[in-house]
């Protein structure tokens, strides 16, 4: 029979809320809802106290989680590897290949969190994403070895304190050799399953452009994202008749080629991440241009 456990709370989990801990600890095993209800009803304890949900703990409390067996019916899925492309104490930035998911969903059980969680099954505050990348954007993805670095970064990201760079190979010829900034309004139209974000009304979505290679079919972009809304560039890019090469989703293309958009650099409190896209033959991209490219994360 399952027996209750004992944990103390180490100083990468310090200062997260209650609610918070289990769900990291029991790593999905568990519904939020029946932690809820096991808090509610005192089976959760915290120094042999009753707490709330969303009380905040600290390093060296100890608490007891009551018996349970983990849901049988869970999907399993054997971990695949995730480069890093930078780690430090706090921070780790991970390599997402395109078509690989940033966390899990319905019928979605690989993605960079399940990896993560895997990975680092024994770690004492599992690696969490502070943002997201859609599945087939590649490029950095930060993530936070504590829950303090957490906050940290939740806080520069919601501050728009994060510098965020991205290149872009789009259909058409770019015309436009110096930077333009891009502004409009985006929300989400259609019905629930087949939604689009579109332009016209909605929140304000803001973004730099530089042109870096300017062809007849394709073009090569870099973008830096100022806000950071669902879809933005692919959006924007697609409402001037510019859609990022291989999205079927915003533009008209019917050839099977992956999407070449690409999270390439991120400057965070002073710290610049910098990682090449994994693009070969023609979209390719000079080594002068990213350099350029590198230059509009700079340009105030």
């Amino acid at each position: 029979m399952p027996k209750a456990q004992f944990i103390t709370v180490s100083d990468a989990e310090s200062g997260q809320k209650l609610l918070q801990l289990l769900e990291r600890r029991l790593t999905g095993d568990v519904p939020r809802s029946a932690i809820q209800k096991w808090i509610r009803k005192g089976q959760v304890r915290v120094d042999k106290g009753r707490k709330k949900p969303f009380d905040r703990i600290t390093a060296g409390q100890i608490v007891r989680i009551p018996p349970y067996t983990p849901g049988e019916s869970k999907a399993t899925v054997s971990a695949g590897n995730l480069v890093t492309a930078y780690e430090d104490d706090d921070y780790m930035a991970i390599a997402k290949p395109a078509g690989l998911a940033a966390h899990g969903g319905d019928k979605i059980t690989d993605s960079v969190t399940a990896r993560l969680r895997s990975i680092h099954s024994d770690a004492e505050f599992m690696p969490t994403l502070a943002h997201r990348l859609d599945r087939d954007t590649s490029g950095l993805l930060l993530a936070a070895k504590s829950y303090e670095a957490l906050r940290t970064l939740n806080d520069l990201f919601a501050s728009g304190d994060v510098g965020k760079l991205y290149l872009a190979w789009v259909e058409g010829e770019w015309k436009e050799r110096e930077t333009i900034l891009l502004e409009d309004r985006m929300g989400k139209k259609g019905v629930p399953g087949q939604e689009k974000v579109r332009t016209g009304k909605g929140k304000t979505a803001l973004a730099k452009v530089t042109g870096l290679v300017s062809g007849r079919r394709q073009s090569l972009v870099a973008v830096r994202l100022i806000t950071g809304r669902t879809h933005q560039i692919r959006v924007q890019l697609a409402s001037r008749k510019h859609p990022v090469c291989g999205d079927h989703k915003y533009g008209k293309s019917r050839d099977r080629t992956a999407m070449r958009l690409h999270c390439y650099a991120m400057q965070i409190m002073e710290k610049t991440i910098t990682l090449e896209p994994l693009w070969s033959g023609k979209w390719e991209v000079p080594s002068d241009a990213l350099r350029e490219a590198l230059s509009l994360l700079y340009d105030d």
